[in-house]
C-alpha cells in the first residue's frame, strides 16, 4: 500500500518536480512546532539566514552513554540524544561503512520531539575495533538485540520505533526481538520481487569489488572529503556532509601520520557479501509491526544496490523521495522527517502521553 508522500508514482516525472508541493507543508510544520532546524553552524556571511555553502555540522554531546558488551570482546557505545522525557523512543542506526553521527542532518530534526537512541554497528563510528571473524550479520543481529535489552535496562521501557538505513534495516528485519511498535526502513537492500538472484548477486559483487579497491589511509580529513566529491553516491548530499563523513568515519592512525577508515574496506566488503546471502531471506509479508519503507528514487541510477518500487507489497507502507539516491537522509532530510511523522501519525504513535521517569538513566 503506497502511503501519501513525495513519490507516489514509479515513473519519471515531468520537468516540474514535487519540491514545490512539499515546501509549504514543511515550513508550516517548522513554524508551528519549532522543529525542522538544521543543525549546521552558519558562516559569518550568512546574514540572510540562508543555508551556507560550506557549513560545519556540529553534533552535540549526548545526554548520556551506555556501553554494551557484545560477542568477541566487542562493545557498542549507545548514546541518548533528543528529548529524554518524550513518550516515544526512536532507535537509529546506519548503513555499511558509515556512522550514525553522519545522519545528524536527519536526526537533528527529530531531537525536540522524540527521545533518540543512536548506536554504531561494530567496527564503526564510536566503537573500538574488534575481530574480523565476528564481523558478520548473525553477530550484528545479536548485537542489535543486546543493545535493545541494555537500553530498556538503562533508560526504562517505553514505546519504541526503529529507524534504520541500508545494512541496519536487514539487521532489524532478521532480529529475534519483537520490541518495536513500528519500523521505518530507509532504502533497504532487498531483492526485487520476481527478479533473478543473478541480478542481485552481480550488483553486490560490483559493490564489494569497488569497496575493496578503496584507499584506507589519508594524510588529512580534507583529502578524504575532497575525494568524496567525485563519487556518485555523494553528488546530492547537503553542503558540509562530505566533511561530516570524514569526521565520523575516519580516525587518526596509530602513528599519528594521517587518518584511516574506522571500518576497514575489507570488513565493509565482507558484509556486502553477507547481504547477498541474507537479502533473499527477508520476507516483508511476515512483519510483526507496522512498517514503512522509504526508498531512493527508483527512476535514478542506483549508487549502492538497486532500489525497487515496493508499492505492490501490501504489508508495508512504501514511498520514495524524488531525485534522491541511497544517502537520502543526508540529501533530503526534511522530506524523510515528514514521511516519518506521517507514518507515526498513521499508526497512532505521534502524540503519545508521557510516562513520568521514562527515559531517565538508571544507576
Amino acid at each position: 500500500m503506497a502511503a501519501s508522500g513525495t513519490g507516489r508514482h514509479p515513473l519519471r516525472r515531468s520537468s516540474r518536480t514535487r519540491d514545490s508541493d512539499t515546501v509549504r507543508p514543511r515550513l508550516d510544520w517548522a513554524e508551528r512546532t519549532g522543529h525542522g532546524r538544521l543543525g549546521y553552524v552558519k558562516s559569518a556571511t550568512d546574514t540572510a539566514g540562508h543555508q551556507p555553502t560550506n557549513p560545519t555540522w556540529r553534533i552535540p554531546d549526548p545526554i548520556s552513554t551506555c556501553e554494551v558488551q557484545c560477542a568477541g570482546q566487542a562493545s557498542i557505545v549507545v548514546r541518548q540524544h533528543g528529548n529524554a522525557d518524550a513518550p516515544l523512543r526512536l532507535i537509529l542506526s546506519h548503513g555499511n561503512g558509515l556512522a550514525i553521527d553522519l545522519y545528524y542532518p536527519f536526526w537533528s530534526l527529530l531531537a525536540d520531539e522524540f527521545e533518540l537512541i543512536v548506536y554504531d554497528l561494530r567496527n564503526h563510528g564510536w566503537n573500538h575495533p574488534s575481530a574480523r571473524e565476528h564481523h558478520n550479520l548473525p553477530t550484528m543481529i545479536n548485537d542489535h538485540d543486546l543493545v535493545l535489552e541494555a537500553v530498556d535496562r538503562r533508560y526504562g521501557e517505553k514505546t519504541c520505533v526503529g529507524v534504520f538505513h541500508s545494512l541496519s534495516t536487514v539487521i532489524a528485519l532478521l532480529s529475534f526481538t519483537q520490541r518495536y511498535s513500528g519500523l521505518l526502513l530507509v532504502d533497504p537492500p532487498l531483492c526485487k520481487p520476481g527478479a533473478s538472484d543473478e541480478d542481485f548477486d552481480a550488483a553486490t559483487e560490483r559493490a564489494a569489488a569497488m569497496t575493496r579497491s578503496r584507499h584506507e589511509r589519508y594524510s588529512a580529513e580534507e583529502d578524504f572529503a575532497d575525494m568524496l566529491e567525485y563519487l556518485p553516491s555523494f553528488a546530492r548530499v547537503l553542503p558540509g556532509v562530505r566533511q561530516l563523513m570524514a569526521r565520523t568515519t575516519l580516525r587518526p592512525t596509530a602513528d599519528n601520520t594521517g587518518y584511516e577508515l574506522r571500518c576497514p574496506a575489507e570488513l565493509e566488503a565482507q558484509v556486502i557479501e553477507y547481504i547477498r546471502s541474507f537479502a533473499p531471506l527477508l520476507d516483508l509479508d511476515t512483519l510483526y509491526c507496522p512498517t514503512k519503507v522509504i526508498g531512493a528514487d527508483p527512476t535514478l541510477p542506483y549508487t549502492y544496490l538497486p532500489s525497487f518500487d515496493l508499492s505492490q507489497i501490501a504489508a508495508v507502507q512504501y514511498d520514495f523521495v524524488v531525485d534522491a539516491t541511497h544517502l537520502v537522509q543526508m540529501e533530503k532530510p526534511e522530506e524523510c522527517v515528514l514521511m516519518l511523522r506521517d507514518f507515526l501519525d498513521r499508526i497512532g504513535l505521534l502524540n503519545l502521553d508521557s510516562e513520568p521517569g521514562a527515559g531517565t538513566p538508571r544507576c
